[in-house]
């Protein structure tokens, strides 16, 4: 612990961390749109409604939102479109920035 008059000092790993988390891409905000959009590096958005151009990441999500958007309109999972298969992904552009889980498992 340090005394009343010293001021304490950041660690290596805190600066690390902080530098990390300022300029990783998180997804969120004008960087972002671009990885949730899917049209410019095949991103998080796999398909599309066909009806109103709402992306979602999978099957799931879709239905969700066909149930919500378009009740009157039975859900059809082969009219929607599949963003992945059409636009094919830049090698140059970095991936989508989405981060798991900070605590590393190992499986013995």
């Amino acid at each position: 612990m340090t005394g009343k008059a010293k001021p304490k000092k950041h660690t290596a790993k805190e600066l690390a961390a902080k530098l990390d988390a300022a300029t990783t891409n998180r997804g969120g905000g004008k960087a972002g749109l671009a990885d949730r959009s899917g049209h410019e590096k095949g991103g998080h958005a796999k398909l599309e409604c066909p009806l109103c151009k709402v992306t979602a990441p999978d099957i799931k999500s879709m239905q969700i939102h066909h149930d919500a958007r378009h009740p009157k309109i039975p859900f059809d999972e082969s009219k929607l479109n599949n963003l992945h298969s059409v636009t094919v992904a830049e090698t140059s552009k970095p991936k989508p920035g989405v981060r798991g889980s900070l605590k590393k498992t190992t499986i013995l």
